[in-house]
């Protein structure tokens, strides 16, 4: 396995992957989201792949088939009243093809990801976890992650 960053040639696997993610979450919370529908289009997807501050990072096979990703987008709150300007490194969307997981995958991509942010002069690493999704938790908690703060709601 590799893990590089992804490419305009991974756009049609991307779109795979992302649609499983998407049914993780429209089982687990359908009230909020969509069945059947992409996050991205092609457009989209192509503007990511070219900005240096939302890198997307693959896991490929020998054969260079897209096995998983990790798409994220640095944050800095520079000159703010409140918050201190330290850079974080924030996975917006991590995820392995659903018949490859237990084969430490998601673990690569996310050592290839703090390995980028050590290198980039980061000072964490964020993401963000819907609850119903408990795999997910479950994973992210095997990885050292502790919660930095908590999202809550009521439904009217």
């Amino acid at each position: 396995m590799n893990i590089r960053m992804a490419e305009e040639k991974d756009i049609p696997r991307i779109h795979e992957l992302l649609s499983q993610v998407a049914m993780v979450h429209h089982r687990g919370r359908p009230d909020l989201f969509k069945c059947g529908q992409r996050k991205y289009t092609d457009d989209q997807l192509r503007e990511i792949l070219q900005d240096p501050k939302r890198p997307i990072f693959a896991a490929a096979d020998e054969d260079d088939r897209l096995l998983g990703y990790a798409f994220c987008i640095f944050q800095q709150h520079t000159d703010d009243n409140i918050l201190t300007d330290i850079k974080t490194l924030y996975i917006d969307d991590l995820c392995v093809d659903e018949t490859l997981r237990g084969r430490h995958i998601g673990s690569a991509i996310y050592d290839a990801v703090l390995a980028f942010a050590r290198e980039q002069g980061c000072y964490n690493v964020t993401l963000n976890v819907w609850s119903c999704n408990e795999s997910a938790m479950k994973f992210y908690q095997k990885c050292g992650l502790k919660p930095q703060k908590v999202g809550m709601e009521v439904i009217l």
